[in-house]
């Protein structure tokens, strides 16, 4: 007998609701029915799991030879054009929303903080994975820095790409924020990210599927809740195609 892992099935699963569901899904009555599903599944999740768990890290003779690039490949604003064009010279992450001290970083800045790297694997909803080495600030720090308020329970993400003119982006908890394993990689597999991964900077959550690790990230806002913000539903495509806002694996 063959044994799967939960992350595996969880992987196929997803792939096949989503690929073969998606009208459904969207629909507003059935949408309802399933944030009340997901969200007792987290609550559920969160009591039995460790929330400094981590998830299965391998060595460089694992590394994917392949890696294939997930979402948009390149953004078309002005803006992302220009930062591109100097090397990123000028590019600055704002932090600011729920926080008692907002500030921005250069990449500069971002490269001279304590680094993290881990060999993690990338599951995609479509029914795909590989292992891919990461380098980056522990994403906790730079919460700590600029002192998160109380309230604050959730961060945002918010990308320099966009699907017809819909901005992207993704949101995560923040016991999720603060896992030791949540880095905003700039480096991959040892050379500065690419621009189809999402260079200069992208989200790594090594607990969640793929669609969560958002790429291009421009700004980080600590909120208290999802609500109001774009669709309400904390990223792109559980606004649009109804996908899990949870997304643990």
């Amino acid at each position: 007998m063959t044994l799967i892992s939960r992350r595996s099935a969880l992987v196929g699963a997803t792939g096949l609701l989503l690929s073969g569901c998606e009208k459904i899904t969207t629909a507003p009555a059935v949408r309802k029915v399933l944030t009340a599903g997901e969200k007792a599944m987290l609550s559920g999740q969160r009591l039995v799991t460790d929330r400094n768990a981590l998830a299965p890290e391998f060595t460089r003779a694992d590394l994917s030879p392949r890696f294939r690039m997930n979402g948009n490949r390149l953004p078309g604003s002005a803006d992302y054009q220009a930062h591109m064009a100097n090397g990123f010279a000028d590019w600055k992450l704002e932090i600011g929303g729920r926080v008692a001290r907002p500030f921005s970083m250069t990449l500069a800045q971002l490269k001279s903080a304590p680094q993290r790297t881990q060999i993690t694997r990338h599951d995609c909803v479509e029914g795909w994975s590989a292992i891919g080495e990461w380098t980056g600030v522990p994403l906790g720090l730079i919460l700590r820095q600029a002192q998160i308020l109380p309230s604050a329970q959730y961060v945002i993400f918010h990308c320099a790409d966009d699907f017809s003119g819909t901005p992207y982006y993704e949101s995560i908890d923040m016991i999720d924020a603060m896992h030791p394993q949540t880095i905003l990689a700039h480096t991959m597999n040892r050379q500065p990210l690419p621009v189809g991964h999402g260079a200069p900077v992208r989200l790594r959550v090594e607990r969640a599927l793929g669609y969560k690790q958002a790429k291009y990230v421009m700004k980080i806002e600590a909120v208290d809740t999802l609500a109001g913000i774009h669709g309400g539903g904390g990223g792109y495509w559980e606004d649009h195609s109804g996908y899990q806002w949870f997304a643990g694996i």
